[in-house]
């Protein structure tokens, strides 16, 4: 089984700030758990495509990450694996868009890309896509309290 799928949050910063925000290091400002394990070591540039890190949930096994892309403020994506469930790709592309009140703010698309590597992975895949939006509303939460 494989889904793509997209939605978008705003961030209510312009883009080149709020680009750090989905970065592997940038995420831990505001994602509860994420605490990304470097294998290579400490890096000055977490988002240099090639970077590898890994992180782990309560509900999945652990998930290796590479960046595959990057243009800095505008765009980052990464590929991942966690053994025996799933792989594929995340990609956040950021846009400009009016802010909410004092400025500009920044839409930003965010697009999964998994395939299950099995039935039972497929039923927890399937799961992730029912819920999706309300996931990425999660998200859009977290970052306003950031």
């Amino acid at each position: 089984m494989r889904v793509v799928l997209t939605g978008h949050v705003h961030v209510g910063l312009p883009p080149d700030e709020a680009f750090v925000l989905f970065t592997p290091r940038g995420e831990e400002r505001w994602v509860p758990g994420w605490h990304p394990h470097f294998p290579a070591g400490a890096l000055a540039d977490d988002t240099e495509p090639g970077t590898v890190f890994q992180t782990h949930s309560d509900t999945h096994i652990q998930t290796t990450w590479i960046v595959t892309d990057c243009a800095p403020g505008r765009h980052i994506a990464y590929a991942r694996h966690a053994p025996s469930d799933h792989a594929g790709r995340v990609t956040v592309t950021l846009h400009p868009s009016p802010g909410t009140g004092t400025g500009t703010g920044t839409s930003v698309e965010v697009t999964y890309d998994l395939t299950a590597l099995n039935a039972e992975s497929a039923e927890r895949l399937q799961a992730f896509a029912d819920g999706f939006p309300p996931f990425l509303q999660s998200w859009e939460t977290a970052l306003r309290a950031e």
